[in-house]
C-alpha cells in the first residue's frame, strides 16, 4: 500500500491571547494552542489556512 503524504504547517503561539476577542481565543483554542510557545501540527487545509489568517498576528508557522 502507498502511503499519501499530507501536508501540514506548524504553527507557534507567538504572543499572549490576554486581551484577544474571545473568537481569536477559541480559534487559538481550536488550534491547540494556550499558552506562549505551543505548538501544534496541523493539516495544510483551507479550513486550517482560514484559522491562521483569523490569528496570524499571534502565531508563526513553518511549513513542516
Amino acid at each position: 500500500m502507498a502511503k499519501t503524504s499530507v501536508a501540514t504547517v506548524e504553527v507557534k503561539l507567538a504572543k499572549s491571547l490576554i486581551g484577544s476577542k474571545k473568537d481569536q481565543i477559541a480559534t487559538a483554542n481550536s488550534l491547540g494552542l494556550r499558552k506562549i510557545g505551543d505548538v501544534s501540527t496541523q493539516p495544510d487545509n483551507a479550513a486550517t489556512q482560514g484559522k491562521i489568517a483569523k490569528i496570524a498576528h499571534l502565531v508563526t508557522v513553518t511549513k513542516a
